[in-house]
């Protein structure tokens, strides 16, 4: 593996970016936990929970790009396989669990409000993550930015579950669409496993 020298801006804007997805998770679990607790929601708790597998995401990217060589890229993206694969395993198994057993999320206008925030905010970071990451040759910060990409979209479909679920009764519609994501988020898990064990970036 090679042991260039990352450019210094890039690095930087990297750092930013993962320091700024750490603080919107950390502060999204505060917000969510209690009116998922108050309201009884299974989904926005098993939202909270994917927030923290995004968190310990991005603390094992600037763990990664603190370092000036590559030497810790294959452990990031080692790690980063773990939090796809947990993810994935997450979302499916609560996924089946809401639809056998009838879990219906309850309606929460600060809680969807906050959702719709995060899409936002997960899909600009993902793209943004991704460009960093192509500039500097650095094939963490793209893994990791997919799993920021899985944040939105797991974001989008408990808010899409919550707004059916108010407005039609459509309860079944949250973990459905949840249940599309798991595909992708282990074939992402298992790249990245296979580019630690290549080497490359």
């Amino acid at each position: 593996m090679s042991e260039t020298i990352r450019p210094a801006v890039g690095v930087q804007r990297g750092l930013r970016l993962e320091y700024a997805t750490v603080a919107w998770n950390v502060v999204s679990v505060g917000i969510l936990v209690p009116i998922a607790l108050l309201n009884s929601s299974a989904a926005l708790i098993g939202f909270s929970i994917d927030s923290a597998i995004e968190v310990f995401a991005s603390v094992v990217v600037i763990w990664e790009l603190r370092a000036t060589p590559k030497s810790r890229e294959r452990q990031a993206l080692n790690l980063l396989s773990i939090a796809f694969i947990a993810s994935a395993g997450y979302i499916g198994f609560e996924s089946v669990r809401r639809l056998v057993s009838d879990v219906r999320p309850s309606p929460s206008a600060v809680g969807t409000a906050w959702l719709a925030l995060t899409v936002i905010a997960m899909l600009a970071l993902s793209k943004a993550k991704d460009r960093t990451g192509k500039e500097i040759g650095n094939a963490v910060l793209c893994s990791e930015g997919r799993v920021t990409l899985i944040d939105a979209y797991v974001a989008m479909a408990v808010l899409g579950g919550l707004m059916l679920n108010a407005a039609l009764g459509w309860w079944w519609a949250d973990p459905t669409a949840a249940l599309l994501i798991v595909g992708y988020a282990l074939r992402e898990g298992f790249e990245a496993r296979r580019g630690a064990k290549r080497g490359i970036t």
